[in-house]
């Protein structure tokens, strides 16, 4: 599953790879490290190295930290291709004239039609749980146990919260309305006038603040009745439900 990038990195064997085999697993580290991504001095290179030591995930786990991978050692193949994907990067960038050049590949001859690019998706692969999982991090979502729910929350957030007209919006100056405050009773009286329209201001704020959360739970039911309202259906048992 991850030959297309060992190919392009021009690892030795990318079509025989075993990555369960945990030799295998950390000579594939140590060569990206030493031949790809050299984040590490040579000198500084040695547990890493060091491949048959009992120690070596305790080396491996604080490399990981080091180039800020959000994985650890127990994910073991989403932290392979995240640091394939960092080697990748890291290569292109130091071969942009030789990539730049590339011509890409022809188009079928069905290119007018639409492709929907779910179509293929497989949602158990590694590679998809890992770039779902690093999206979430970078977003500030909450994990999920389901993958497809995860990807779907990354959608509404980037569709209500980073597309063009999400951020035109939020770029816009907010305009306050004038507002009398002769015309809001106050309640009590503090014996100053001052005292007494400061309070009038506090009350406004709060109430307005009191509006904006009541709007943020609607959005919040509105959202969890979307989810129940689409329940799983199992014909064979004969019921509705997860």
């Amino acid at each position: 599953m991850f030959r297309r990038k060992l190919t392009a990195l021009d690892y030795h064997n990318p079509a025989g790879c075993d990555f369960s085999d945990e030799t295998q697993y950390r000579n594939c580290i140590v060569w990206l490290e030493d031949q790809k991504i050299r984040h590490y001095k040579i000198e500084d290179r040695g547990n890493l190295r060091n491949i048959p030591s009992s120690d070596w995930p305790s080396a491996f786990q604080k490399y990981l930290q080091d180039v800020n991978c959000p994985f650890g050692v127990q994910e073991k193949h989403e932290a392979l291709d995240w640091l394939l994907g960092l080697a990748v990067r890291y290569e292109y960038g130091d071969n942009v004239e030789k990539y730049k050049n590339c011509q890409p590949l022809a188009a079928s001859s069905n290119s007018d039609q639409p492709i929907d690019p779910l179509v293929n998706l497989d949602i158990n692969s590694p590679d998809f749980k890992a770039g779902v999982t690093a999206l979430s991090n970078i977003l500030k979502i909450q994990r999920h146990d389901d993958y497809l729910v995860m990807l779907k929350a990354i959608r509404i957030l980037i569709q209500e919260r980073l597309s063009p007209e999400a951020i035109a919006k939020a770029s816009q100056n907010r305009e306050g309305v004038p507002v009398t405050l002769d015309k809001h009773t106050l309640g009590f009286d503090t014996g100053d006038a001052t005292l007494n329209e400061a309070a009038q201001i506090l009350r406004l704020l709060h109430i307005e603040e009191l509006r904006e959360l009541q709007t943020k739970i609607n959005e919040a039911i509105v959202a969890v009745q979307a989810i129940i309202a689409d329940p799983k259906t199992d014909h064979r048992l004969g019921k509705v439900g997860r």
